[in-house]
């Protein structure tokens, strides 16, 4: 059998068991999931809520590599884009569902200064350092530290990052706690404690299809809504300029909800025109907060399937998939084109190391991270 006829099968067994599931209990079922180039092995932990939806979490990069979900009539798809096995994450490496870290998103020059001493990121794009450079955490092996069921299922994955890792300072001990209950509910936990002053950002980079990967609609037509007055414009880097613009009535509004596809070909919007398309930080109105709130809310209406993203932190980044150019398989063989899959990314504000009017991305012994967030999947009728 194929990889492709493998994994349709996998998928296939994976959906039938759902019905077998307790009704009353939460499970985490841990098996193989191949293995890197190099031989290194490969798990994976499958979270089952009582109400369908399932999250399969992977060691390479704490990557939620797939998450399912039932439409208003009961029929369960993968909303997530990514590979059938861990090897082609390697092979074919993007952005999909991994676990992003040191520093989401972009800092400018790979560069920053902390207690006046500057230090150099490595470099993956030609003027910033992004995602946490050339390996960072999306690219390591986590090792899985606990999982249990009950009244939710709980996956813990622990990774060491030393000093001096792509350029940092301080030695991280970070950690992903993964938890689905009963309702659909699914909280990503992220922590962080470092031995000397350091900068962490962390999020999920989850590429989603509510209408179900692969599908041919894409997710132009989702509808939209984030609930922020403002944004960050970008320069021709997609760094931020340090500027705060207001949303009101432009392309960038989605404070109610909006069709993603209605203005994303808008050229006369010099800012999508630098991010073909929405690449863009959010300054969500709630700003830091100590439990997780509405940091965005998805719905196809095709499907009825509503995702809501919750958040503790200050911003989130709107993707909409523009770089997706299909040259890149992915599940099931599906070749993946620009507007297939939307990432929205909770955040420290990109830059914010040399931007002090953004905040501070600062940890340090006894000042340890935190950032919890949720994907809350629902249906409407």
């Amino acid at each position: 059998m194929n990889r492709h006829l493998a994994a349709t099968a996998a998928i296939a067994a994976w959906s039938a068991t759902i019905l077998a599931a307790p009704a009353d209990a939460a499970t985490a079922d841990r098996e193989s999931f191949g293995a890197l180039p190099d031989g290194t092995a490969i798990e994976s932990v499958t979270l089952i809520g009582a109400n369908g939806v399932r999250a399969r979490i992977m060691t390479l990069g704490a990557t939620l590599q797939a998450l399912e979900a039932p439409d208003r009539d009961g029929r369960v798809a993968d909303v997530t884009l990514g590979h059938d096995d861990a090897a082609s994450y390697v092979s074919h490496p993007n952005y999909w569902g991994q676990t992003i870290g040191r520093y989401a998103n972009r800092i400018a020059g790979g560069r920053f200064t902390l207690d006046g001493k500057a230090y150099q990121l490595t470099l993956n794009e030609k003027a910033a350092s992004l995602h946490g450079g050339t390996a960072g955490f999306d690219k390591r092996v986590w090792r899985i530290v606990s999982l249990h069921g009950g009244t939710a299922a709980r996956v813990v994955l622990a990774l060491t990052s030393p000093a001096g890792d792509q350029g940092y300072p301080g030695k991280v001990e970070a950690r992903v706690t993964y938890t689905l209950d009963d309702a659909g509910v699914l909280t990503i936990d992220f922590n962080a404690t470092s031995d000397a002053p350091t900068i962490v950002n962390m999020t999920n980079h989850a590429l989603f299809n509510l209408a179900g990967e692969g599908s041919a609609t894409g997710a132009m037509g989702h509808r939209l809504t984030i609930p922020a007055a403002r944004y960050t414009p970008v320069n021709d880097a997609l760094i931020p300029t340090g500027e705060v613009k207001p949303v009101a009535g432009g392309a960038f509004d989605f404070t109610r909800p909006r069709m993603i596809g209605e203005a994303i070909r808008n050229g006369s919007d010099p800012q999508i025109v630098l991010g073909r398309g929405y690449d863009h930080n959010y300054v969500l109105d709630k700003g830091q907060t100590t439990e997780p709130q509405l940091a965005a809310r998805l719905e196809d209406p095709a499907s009825g399937r509503v995702l809501e993203v919750l958040s503790t932190q200050p911003g989130v980044q709107f993707y909409a998939g523009n770089f997706l150019d299909g040259t890149l398989r992915g599940k099931r063989g599906h070749v993946y084109r620009m507007g297939d899959g939307i990432a929205l990314e909770p955040q420290t504000f990109p830059d914010t190391p040399n931007q002090p009017a953004f905040g501070s991305a600062r940890v340090a012994p006894g000042q340890p991270y935190h950032h919890s967030m949720i994907y809350r999947v629902s249906v409407t009728r």
